[in-house]
């Protein structure tokens, strides 16, 4: 009951100086939900209804080799979504593929290989700056720019990754949030290239013969071919020897190395794989919206992508997928309620930890460790 007066107490003051009196109010109204949530938490631990255990065996349901249905059914709901969706929905389904993407990538290095990346951004600007100058300054299209976009990311994860992979935990995370700031930095000041804080405008969309790629549901269904390629790509990696191998150094490197694993390459592996669809976003990305500036390339764009990969449970696919959908349409759900949706956003994160502190689909075969963790054991080598 005192943990419990506390929790609301505290809601409430971090309301205050969004909603004055009004905060608590909130903080009665979380004292009063909490009271009833009390009773629904002692029937979920009896295991008449046990929402823990039943996110598991959706989880693996999803992992599974029976899951034909599933994909079938989805892969038809997605592609008839635009029957039913406007413009406003889709150019938000489009941009969560785009945060997808990401999250798949950036799910290689944290979640699989256990390396804690926190300048991942950069990858996805160098993607949509190289098709940006690409296209402005040469005319080269889409198409032939895409693998020159993906190829330069991936080269700039391995020019990263050799001198800071012989760091470990903490350390490879401070060097590579510097790493984030200095191509922000870059893209800032390097007028005659990037333009600058003005950016570069008049990027040309994709063409395919006579068809523009220029509205909402023709790059929605490009979008979602990006994002099959992804997941297809990714899945036939993580089941291959190399996906294992980085799985064996997330747990327990000197193990890996006894083992006969060379970790130095196979981490540099797994920071170029990761940069590699950073790229593809980033080229993606710069082509939807047809200009691009340092704006959109912030340290706090490489956070949300981590919480996308930590809130979907570290290693899964599924979850990278799942967290980047909730991290995206949460905030367009709360935007009724304007200046407070994201004191609403944080507060559902919050909860998700709370309950589920492995991430929604994460936890395979550690059920009750927290994805935090999977990250904290490197932290303190």
């Amino acid at each position: 009951m005192k943990t419990i007066l506390i929790a609301a107490l505290w809601f409430g003051f971090i309301a205050i100086p969004f909603m004055g009196l009004k905060g608590l109010y909130l903080a009665l109204a979380i004292l009063i939900g909490w009271m009833l949530w009390m009773p629904i938490r002692r029937i979920s631990e009896s295991g008449i209804f046990n929402l823990s255990h039943r996110i598991q065996v959706i989880g693996g349901f999803l992992e599974s080799k029976d899951r034909r249905v599933y994909i079938t059914v989805m892969a038809v709901l997605l592609i008839a979504f635009p029957l039913v969706a406007n413009n406003y929905w889709l150019d938000i389904v489009t941009l969560a593929g785009i945060y997808v993407i990401l999250a798949i990538g950036l799910n290689v290095v944290v979640g699989l290989a256990g390396l804690l990346n926190l300048g991942f951004v950069a990858f996805y600007a160098v993607g949509a700056y190289t098709y940006a100058i690409l296209s402005t300054y040469l005319n080269i299209p889409f198409w032939s720019a895409l693998p020159a976009g993906m190829a330069i990311s991936a080269i700039s994860g391995v020019l990263l990754g050799f001198p800071a992979l012989r760091l470990r935990g903490d350390y490879l995370a401070i060097v590579t949030l510097g790493f984030g700031e200095i191509v922000h930095l870059i893209l800032n000041n390097w007028d005659s290239v990037t333009g600058g804080p003005n950016g570069i405008p008049n990027i040309a969309p994709p063409v395919i013969g006579s068809l523009r790629f220029d509205q909402p549901v023709h790059l929605y269904y490009l979008m979602l071919f990006f994002v099959m390629f992804t997941v297809v790509a990714v899945y036939r990696i993580n089941n291959s020897r190399i996906g294992r191998a980085w799985v064996s150094i997330r747990e327990d490197e000197i193990a890996a190395e006894c083992m006969g694993i060379n970790t130095f390459r196979m981490k540099l592996l797994a920071f170029a794989f990761g940069a590699l669809w950073a790229g593809l976003a980033g080229v993606f990305f710069a082509s939807k919206m047809r200009f691009v500036s340092p704006e959109s390339f912030t340290f706090f764009e490489s956070i949300i992508i981590l919480c996308m990969v930590i809130l979907g449970g570290l290693g899964s696919i599924p979850g990278s997928i799942a967290g980047a959908i909730i991290l995206v349409l949460l905030p367009e759900v709360f935007r009724g309620i304007e200046s407070y949706r994201m004191l609403a956003v944080g507060a559902v994160l919050i909860l998700f930890m709370v309950f589920r502190p492995q991430g929604l689909f994460g936890g395979k075969g550690h059920p009750k460790k927290s994805s935090l963790d999977f990250l904290g054991t490197p932290l303190r080598r």
